[in-house]
């Protein structure tokens, strides 16, 4: 009973790496035979399976009636059901046609449901080998208990988070963890408590995968309790922010609803009180008021702008998941970016070669076998210095790894430093297969971690044997007595040798010695004893994993577009620091550690997020908190990830950025961006395309507030002075949709203006509608209003009949909307040129398309009869014309002084 309690209360704790081995042991009440068979059902019982709960996503009809969730749509299904009252079945079922096409839009982008909790399922391992009742048993990784004694093995998944207490020269690619893109050396002692998952050497995490060695380690967290179980839950509790512009458009409709509600009411009680209509004519008024006023082509016109948003990313490797994050782009204001992967290219390189009597840097890309050998910034040929020569040779003979070659990349098989030996070789002309044929192994002693050195024994057909051994330079050097100058060999320097390991690991590269001995021709066999002592130590192999250039030049575009990077990475402190430097971050020596931020409240947190832009040994929740000390400065925060560590952090994000190439598909699913070739210029260019997605958005609004504020004022100047309505609901209706699905939409495929990667990123306060843009639609607006009501007015002096009079009016309205569609085109520069005019062939067969439903609407006997139109003549036109050429005129007019202004302001 008492081992019993013992054991429930230490499965809640989360230090196994801090704990002697033999604690787990005597806690979980199990020893190194295994649990027996029947304990097992009772903790299967007492822990649940070993697998991690699912959350079910909402149905398919909560999905479309959240679609309808919307203050504008409201008023839209309230006006509809006004005119059920009222009889006039085609206004309401043009209003219900408009909701029900938004509201199916919204409900097929959101149709793709919440799918990274199945993703982190799959990366689960489906079988364990346990060892139960003294046996090694192959069973299902989910009946596995705390308390179970696992074994691993190369190649294997880790099944549930171990405490290790067998090693033998275990190795674990940790990346989607931490970060790191070489294998994770093992042991059984334990660590430092404060230490980060990189850094737990005596753990195996659930999902992990050995990739050379073996181990055997005791159960001490299954399911949701372990690692991936803990970012899971971290996945499920993070909201999903809403976006900018979600938020602009409630805070606008809203806004937009209550005004509405106001004019409306106060227009029904001005012509029911002063004029004294009926209450009948008056709500059917007051319906064409509201419907006037609601932009109801709006929703429609931006979620088209969005997805026209989407193909243009698509076509420069970005895949868009959600669609309203192709907007968000355009606000970030900071990118977290992780390292491994997204700034390098998680490939292992040969970066510089020390050697006794000089340095060598070697160019390239990571395990491409194109580069050259440089010493002093001059081209050298390594194959004529017989130390590099024999160095690479060694490099690549003392090896288990192999590259081949695809159409498009080269593929390790292997271990990554392996494969950044084996890089270098090729890059001076070495043939792999040709070396060991030519060097036969004749024996091997493999990379062990408590040896941190391997030995291979060849010979060369001509008598000769030798020995060659690589591994950690401190261990190479103990066991070297000479050093190798080209045509001779000299004491050992270690004074020299440890100068140049300080700075070759200031500068970030990961360090490996290489040395060799000659021996007998007859010797087939290697021991320790051959190599303890009386090696020739040849040089130091510094390598890197290598920043991506097209990465360089994309961190300098979003730098010059007012966007901050900053890099928060599972890596070391000094190898994110070199890496920041080669990236030309700002002050890439200042780095804060995971450790430094467990140490911040998160106001110390905000005010170091700020001015610092590398972060390593970063854990999820690291991640995550900087991501919500960011936003609470007010940015808008993207931050790019591959590994599962990053998915929390992701989710959270303004625009979360998965890698698609390389990614898990964690990453990808709590994403709402993919990049296909996951390269962090694409990053960029999705940026541009989001920000001249908003630039779009704000031109449709620009362009069809005025217009549904032109009809509206129309509509009250004919209650207050007591005539018939200009124009009737359905025909408003007519007019919007027409106009919203030709003209409005073709400012959707407007191109990026030419200073657009120049602005600084918009506040996220920033309201949609600027002051600017407010007194251009009131000013528009009262430009309609004079225009229709003016000639609506002269037409019914002129004794015209309603029908022909209110098809003047609508005539009117659309000749406006089409001249002002010119004005639109740019804000504020003018369309007095050849661009302005013919520059989006989209306004062009947009306008054509419009004139021919025009007179469809003016002569066709069905559309009389639908909308009550009449015919026009061709003075009709001309007065039509003649008036709405007028807006076009007044715009570039008032263009032109808020230009000379704002020149007369920049010389002051």
């Amino acid at each position: 009973m008492v081992n019993q309690m013992a054991m429930d209360d230490k499965t809640q704790l989360s230090d196994w790496h801090a704990r002697p081995a033999d604690e787990a042991f005597a806690h979980f009440n199990t020893q190194s035979g295994g649990l027996t068979h029947t304990e097992v059902p009772s903790r299967q019982r007492q822990y649940g399976p070993n697998r991690l709960p699912v959350l079910k996503p909402p149905s398919a009809w909560l999905r479309l009636f959240r679609q309808f969730h919307n203050v504008l749509i409201y008023v839209l299904l309230g006006s509809a059901l006004v005119t059920i009252f009222l009889a006039h079945w085609l206004d309401t079922g043009v209003i219900l046609g408009v909701v029900l096409i938004n509201a199916l839009i919204g409900f097929i982008q959101e149709g793709k449901a919440e799918k990274a909790l199945d993703a982190i399922q799959l990366l689960l391992s489906q079988h364990a080998n346990v060892r139960r009742d003294g046996h090694i048993l192959s069973i299902a990784a989910e009946e596995l208990v705390p308390g179970d004694i696992v074994m691993l093995q190369s190649g294997d998944k880790v099944p549930a988070d171990l405490r290790l207490f067998q090693v033998k020269d275990l190795r674990i690619e940790e990346a989607m963890l931490t970060g790191e893109s070489v294998p994770t050396s093992k042991s059984s002692e334990p660590v430092a408590a404060n230490a980060v998952i990189g850094d737990r050497k005596c753990m195996a995490y659930s999902g992990t995968l050995v990739s050379y060695g073996q181990a055997y380690g005791i159960v001490v967290a299954t399911g949701k309790d372990s690692e991936i179980g803990r970012i899971t839950s971290m996945l499920k509790n993070v909201e999903r922010l809403t976006t900018p512009l979600l938020r602009q458009m409630m805070q606008f409709g809203n806004r937009l609803t209550l005004s509405i509600g106001l004019v409306t009411l106060f227009t029904f009680c001005f012509g029911v009180l002063v004029h004294h209509f009926k209450v009948t004519e008056m709500f059917l008024a007051a319906v064409g008021l509201a419907v006037a006023a609601i932009p109801e082509g709006l929703p429609a016109i931006m979620t088209i702008t969005l997805a026209i948003g989407v193909q243009g990313m698509a076509r420069r490797n970005a895949i868009i998941r959600r669609l309203p994050a192709v907007e968000t782009l355009g606000s970030v204001s900071v990118i977290c970016t992780d390292k491994t992967g997204t700034l390098t290219r998680n490939e292992m390189m040969v970066q510089q070669i020390v050697t006794a009597t000089r340095q060598i840097d070697i160019t390239g890309s990571g395990y491409d076998f194109h580069g050259e050998f440089l010493q002093g910034g001059q081209a050298i040929d390594p194959t004529q210095d017989d130390i590099l020569v024999q160095m690479l040779r060694g490099g690549a003979l003392c090896n288990e790894a192999h590259l081949t070659i695809t159409a498009d990349e080269h593929k390790l098989h292997g271990d990554p430093t392996e494969g950044a030996l084996l890089s270098a070789a090729s890059k001076a002309g070495m043939n792999t297969e040709t070396l060991h044929e030519s060097f036969p192994r004749m024996d091997v002693i493999p990379f062990e971690s408590q040896h941190r050195y391997m030995a291979s024994l060849h010979h060369d057909h001509h008598g000769n044997g030798f020995i060659y051994v690589k591994g950690a330079p401190e261990k190479i050097l103990a066991m070297s007595r000479a050093q190798h100058r080209g045509d001779k060999e000299s004491a050992l320097e270690p004074g020299y040798w440890e100068t140049q390991m300080r700075r070759m690991a200031q500068s970030g590269l990961r360090l490996l010695a290489i040395a060799y001995k000659p021996v007998s021709a007859d010797q087939n066999i290697l021991t320790f004893a051959d190599i303890d002592k009386d090696l020739v130590l040849l040089g130091i192999f510094g390598m890197i994993d290598p920043p991506r250039e097209d990465a360089m030049r994309a961190v300098a575009s979003c730098q010059r577009a007012g966007i901050e990077v900053k890099m928060i990475t599972g890596d070391h402190t000094v190898t994110a620091s070199a890496i920041g430097h080669t990236m030309g971050f700002r002050h890439p020596e200042r780095v804060l550690s995971g450790e430094e931020i467990d140490q911040l409240s998160d106001e110390a947190l905000q005010n170091a997020a700020e001015d610092i832009h590398i972060f390593a040994r970063t854990s999820p929740e690291h991640k995550l908190r900087l991501v919500k000390a960011l936003q609470a400065n007010d940015h808008i925060v993207a931050m790019t990830g591959d590994g599962v560590n990053d998915a929390p952090a992701l989710k959270r994000a303004d625009v979360g950025i998965a890698m698609g190439h390389k990614g898990t598909e964690v990453a990808k699913e709590s994403a709402e961006m993919v990049l296909t070739d996951d390269n962090f210029t694409s990053i960029a260019a999705a940026v541009e395309e989001g920000r001249t997605v908003y630039d779009n958005l704000k031109k449709s609004i620009i362009y069809i507030l005025p217009t549904s504020g032109g009809e509206a004022l129309t509509i009250m100047a004919a209650v207050l002075f007591g005539m018939s309505l200009p124009i009737s609901p359905v025909q408003i209706l007519w007019v919007n949709m027409v106009t919203a699905v030709t003209l409005a939409l073709s400012l959707a495929f407007e191109p990026a203006e030419p200073d657009i990667m120049q602005r600084k990123p918009r506040a996220s306060h920033e309201p949609l509608l600027s002051r600017f843009l407010v007194w251009r639609v009131i000013f528009v607006s009262l430009v309609v209003l004079a225009g229709t009501f003016g000639l609506f007015w002269d037409a019914q002096v002129s004794g015209y009949a309603l029908a022909r009079s209110q098809t003047i009016a609508v005539n009117t309205l659309v000749m406006f909307e089409i001249f002002y569609l010119f004005n639109s085109r740019y804000l504020l520069q003018p369309a007095f040129t050849r661009a302005g005019f013919f520059g989006n062939r989209y306004a062009l067969y947009a306008t054509g398309g419009l004139l021919v439903l025009q007179l469809l609407y003016t002569y066709l006997p069905v559309m009389q009869a639908l909308f009550g139109s009449s015919q026009l003549a061709a003075l009709d036109w001309l007065k039509v014309i003649g008036v709405a050429m007028m807006i076009f005129l007044l715009v570039e007019f008032e263009k032109s002084l808020i230009r000379a202004r704002q020149r007369r302001a920049d010389r002051a």
